[in-house]
């Protein structure tokens, strides 16, 4: 184990004792917080103008959603394959390069009165393209700049990042389409992937990245690999799963629920806005309690329970009427659980993922598991749409019932019974064609 009294270990990583001195992993935080605050007020603001001011009914709002989300589907598995061999640091600032002039361009054409539904798509598709190399990259970039027992600390910290983005994006995202304009908030969007682009460019660090042989395999083959370790390990096995039913069926819930607030609650785009950030907060408390409660219950306890909380909270929404303040202490308090324990499971998963997961498969491990998760989202959305035209909003927001399956699955498997301890990484060299069962299942 380096030192806690060296700022930087032998390998060139932040000592135990020395992580938020490391000026490295402060711009790659300052990076991720302000990359995924655009993210999640464009994920809001385009949505909103599409509801709000081009009126679109639930086909075409999933048809939205389904589109930002289909590159997940599509990309994932090579996404995965390309960033093991890059540097983490280029991905990122091209993929913050790219969505500051898609979010960009917007802002543009909805000041010349050309912001329809065609530029909307153009844009998510964009957006959702460049997000998928962008969020593999910050995963893998997080192995190679710290040590392996800083991983549930880093992940902490990066996903509390994310936390403000939950907190101010949706709101900020709201109250600018409500009180200026779609474009402005897609400026303000572009403005936030500027300045991660700024703040990841100033890392100076070297990654140590796997070398690579003469020869080096195609692509195909790579996924393959990557394929191969994912379902050959138990605890990752179960975490695609787990994620793949919880992601489906949140894509669905979600566009019926961003239909539900402003035509059956009557909201206003700044009430959206707020109970939409309401995950903040419990995500930023999900992320602080991520750094003790799995080593103090164990890692499959806490992602269960979380689990369970966390979706659970999502059916009292359905019994909601009108736009009272009840109902809008319901839905902040409905949020706030949602995103506390979201976000527990996540930085849980990703800590277990990346300590079972050798340096070389980080990029592909990810990808895989992105894939396997959210490559349904696309089509949970659309069946969203669907529900939404042929149930009616409230019936159709029932379909978050299909989110408890995730924390079953994880109860069912050797998931759960992962102790307070972080597995050790899997050998690939010897039998990749076996599949072994992890030791800590």
């Amino acid at each position: 184990m380096p030192s806690v009294t060296s700022a930087v270990s032998d390998s060139g990583r932040p000592a135990p004792s020395s992580l938020w001195r490391d000026a490295d992993f402060r711009r790659l935080w300052w990076s991720q917080t302000a990359s995924q605050l655009g993210e999640h007020a464009s994920l809001v603001v385009l949505p909103l103008f599409a509801v709000l001011t081009l009126h679109a009914g639930a086909g075409q709002l999933g048809l939205l959603r389904a589109v930002g989300q289909a590159p997940i589907l599509l990309l994932s598995l090579f996404v995965g394959a390309w960033v093991d061999g890059w540097r983490t640091r280029t991905t990122m600032v091209l993929t913050d390069v790219g969505r500051a002039l898609a979010l960009g361009a917007i802002a543009v054409a909805g000041v010349l009165g050309r912001l329809g539904m065609p530029a909307l798509l153009a844009a998510v598709l964009a957006l959702g393209t460049l997000s998928v190399f962008f969020d593999v990259a910050y995963q893998s970039s997080l192995v190679r700049l710290v040590g392996r027992d800083q991983l549930v600390r880093g992940n902490s910290a990066l996903e509390g990042s994310r936390s403000a983005a939950q907190i101010g994006g949706p709101a900020l995202g709201g109250v600018l389409v409500s009180l200026l304009s779609a474009p402005v908030a897609a400026a303000c969007g572009a403005l936030f992937f500027t300045l991660s682009f700024l703040s990841v460019r100033r890392i100076r660090r070297t990654e140590s990245i796997p070398e690579r042989p003469e020869r080096p395999p195609r692509v195909w083959l790579r996924i393959r690999e990557g394929l191969r370790f994912v379902v050959g390990d138990t605890s990752l096995r179960t975490v695609c799963l787990a994620s793949a039913a919880f992601q489906f069926c949140f894509a669905a819930t979600m566009t019926v629920y961003l239909l539900f607030l402003p035509r059956e609650l009557h909201l206003s785009g700044t009430v959206m806005g707020l109970a939409l950030a309401a995950a903040g907060p419990g995500a930023l408390l999900g992320s602080l309690l991520a750094a003790r409660l799995p080593h103090r219950f164990g890692h499959g306890a806490v992602l269960v329970t979380a689990a369970a909380l966390g979706d659970g909270a999502f059916l009292c929404v359905p019994a909601l009427h009108g736009p009272s303040a009840v109902t809008v202490a319901v839905l902040l308090a409905v949020g706030f659980v949602f995103g506390a324990g979201g976000q527990l499971v996540n930085v849980t998963v990703m800590a277990v993922r990346q300590a079972v997961t050798p340096d070389g498969m980080q990029g592909r491990a990810a990808a895989t598991i992105t894939f396997a998760g959210m490559g349904l989202t696309p089509l949970g959305s659309l069946l969203g749409g669907f529900l939404a035209e042929e149930w009616g909003l409230r019936t159709g927001l029932l379909v978050a019932a299909g989110m408890l399956l995730s924390p079953v699955l994880m109860a069912l498997s050797p998931l759960v019974r992962l102790g307070r301890a972080l597995p050790t990484p899997r050998d690939t060299t010897s039998a990749p064609r076996r599949r072994d069962r992890p030791s800590s299942c």
